[in-house]
């Protein structure tokens, strides 16, 4: 891996496929609330999954791609770590986002030598307006400035990356920290939630646990495949949560 087009590639056989197919990551972890005078507490099980097809992005340039994905992500009681479809007499919005997509160009990929693993690492801080402004969501935005810190990690062998396999065995693990979430309703309330997660790249989209496989099929059927072609904007649970509340 000594230029970033080749990290890049090595990043796309760990987090997809070359070869085009669809490929499923699975995880599954925990939701922490934290704010001012209060102890760290427990609120959520969060299992989701994420359906990606990797495919070249020609107008970029043959070293670039494109993931395009959907992904759908539940939130779970923290002790039978069955879905909750309520919480606290309020009605829990899951994770549907399609899509979730991405457009990589040849970049220095951060990456770690783990002994027989390279762990590859992407930190992404985002801010940028809210979708859900306070003066028109005064109980379910913590502000006009939407921000968070998503931090990934994806394990694979250094010997599976130095084959030519188009999709390689990994793990990852993931870490967020955002505000509280809008159907919350806890509004401008100092502090906010964390997310720790760990999963792996599946052999199919069959071996996704089959309470979680039910749930999908019953609510959202599409999240089995990825999408077919690039779209835009992306989904994410505020933009989700307009379009189930929009504005008066």
């Amino acid at each position: 891996m000594t230029t970033p087009a080749e990290q890049l590639r090595d990043l796309a056989r760990t987090r997809a496929s070359l070869g085009g197919e669809e490929v499923t990551y699975w995880w599954s972890g925990d939701v922490y609330s934290w704010a001012p005078d209060e102890p760290y507490t427990r609120l959520f099980g969060f299992e989701g999954v994420n359906v990606a097809r990797l495919v070249q992005d020609d107008e970029a340039g043959p070293d670039a791609y494109q993931l395009l994905t959907r992904e759908a992500a539940f939130y779970l009681d923290p002790v039978s770590r069955d879905i909750l479809e309520s919480w606290q007499d309020l009605p829990v919005v899951h994770v549907w986002n399609d899509p979730a997509n991405q457009r990589w160009r040849p970049f220095p990929v951060p990456s770690t030598e783990l002994g027989g693993q390279v762990c590859f690492s992407l930190e992404i801080p985002l801010a940028y307006p809210s979708p859900l402004p306070v003066a028109q969501y005064p109980l379910h935005s913590a502000g006009d400035t939407y921000k968070a810190l998503e931090l990934f990690q994806f394990f694979a062998d250094r010997t599976d990356l130095a084959g030519d396999a188009d999709s390689v065995p990994a793990t990852m693990s993931w870490t967020r920290m955002s505000p509280w979430l809008p159907w919350m309703a806890r509004g401008r309330r100092p502090g906010g939630l964390t997310y720790h997660c760990r999963g792996r790249k599946l052999g199919s989209y069959d071996e996704v646990p089959e309470r979680t496989r039910a749930y999908i099929a019953e609510h959202h059927p599409e999240y089995a495949h990825a999408p077919e072609k690039w779209s835009e904007p992306n989904e994410t649970s505020w933009t989700y949560f307009r379009k189930l509340n929009p504005p008066a």
